[in-house]
């Protein structure tokens, strides 16, 4: 910057006004220095300004799994937010692995960020690790929270979720069995069986969870292969499927369809299958995937909110805020 100064005969505090806000400099002086920038193509770096601020504009958005379009949904909702807030964010994956949730910590906090919107991997995340980042950090958990950590959560209220759709179907006809991955890879799995246990607890039902197999993030081959063997075994007792998210249910989709199981509302139906989170994609399956809405504006709205506020000061963790969900109705329930 002193060398643009310099060349373009502007003191280095002016172009350092200039660049803090263009706006800030007279008009006579603002046109000298944008003619100086198109001759000498002299751009700052942002990275080395924000090195030198106690309060850098970079705002980290960490995701378990950016594969997944739940979760590029909902960080494309956080990073407009960020960006309308005059902030710079920076998004990353974990791509399900505790070791590279870490390493991301650790860059962020050579970027100095101003803050950090987590959704962390869970269960497998390293707790210790973030536990240390959280305190040197303003962080934000969105989608799902390490419960036994001091810090400020943002998500979908899943007993309302579970509530909402374990309703529709029992009252539109038989109730639903739950489909789930015995060794989920998706954070809030647990929490989901448990609110699909509660749900049918409410509506006096009897609760069925049927375990398939499959690790990882596939999780709409997961369904089309093991959620279709157990179709094949009869291991559900009704003729409707609850899956724990939307994707388990697309593989089911799929599956039914490789068996020649109609799926769907009509009298000639066979099976009824519904999803939870209204996948980007789940209105578009054959037959569209009746489902439960995750409020995704009011989950990104609140929590780069909250987040603001802590990097405004505000920085003791309060209670988590939860938003109820909306049921989807569709052909498939």
């Amino acid at each position: 910057m002193e060398e643009f100064a310099a060349l373009s005969g502007i003191s280095r505090p002016t172009v350092s006004k200039y660049f803090n806000d263009p706006e800030s400099v007279r008009a006579s002086t603002r046109a000298r220095i944008e003619k100086a920038l198109t001759r000498y193509d002299y751009r700052p770096n942002i990275f080395a300004v924000n090195q030198n601020r106690k309060l850098t504009k970079n705002v980290g958005i960490v995701v378990p799994y950016l594969a997944d379009p739940f979760f590029a949904e909902i960080a494309r909702n956080l990073e407009q937010r960020c960006i309308t807030a005059g902030f710079r964010p920076t998004l990353y994956s974990a791509h399900g692995q505790p070791d590279v949730e870490v390493e991301i910590l650790d860059d962020l906090r050579a970027l100095k960020p101003a803050g950090v919107l987590l959704a962390p991997l869970g269960r497998a995340s390293n707790r210790a690790a973030i536990a240390r980042f959280i305190d040197d950090v303003p962080t934000i958990f969105f989608d799902n929270v390490l419960e036994d950590l001091e810090a400020t959560f943002v998500g979908s209220n899943n007993p309302n979720l579970a509530l909402q759709i374990v309703d529709y179907l029992c009252r539109s006809g038989e109730p639903p069995c739950f489909l789930e991955m015995a060794t989920p890879a998706n954070p809030n799995a647990r929490r989901r069986r448990q609110a699909y246990i509660d749900a049918m607890a409410q509506v006096g039902e009897r609760a069925q969870v049927v375990q398939i197999a499959g690790e990882g993030w596939h999780f709409e081959e997961i369904g089309r292969r093991f959620g279709g063997e157990a179709v094949a075994a009869g291991k559900f007792a009704t003729n409707t499927v609850l899956c724990s998210n939307d994707r388990l249910a697309i593989g089911l989709l799929a599956a039914c369809y490789e068996q020649g199981i109609s799926v769907g509302l009509g009298a000639d139906s066979a099976v009824r299958v519904a999803g939870q989170d209204d996948h980007p994609f789940s209105r578009y399956t054959c037959p569209a995937l009746t489902t439960v809405a995750q409020d995704y504006d009011a989950i990104s709205g609140k929590s780069v909110e909250l987040l603001l506020n802590m990097i405004d000061g505000e920085n003791p963790p309060g209670p988590p805020t939860l938003f109820d969900g909306k049921l989807v109705m569709r052909r498939s329930a």
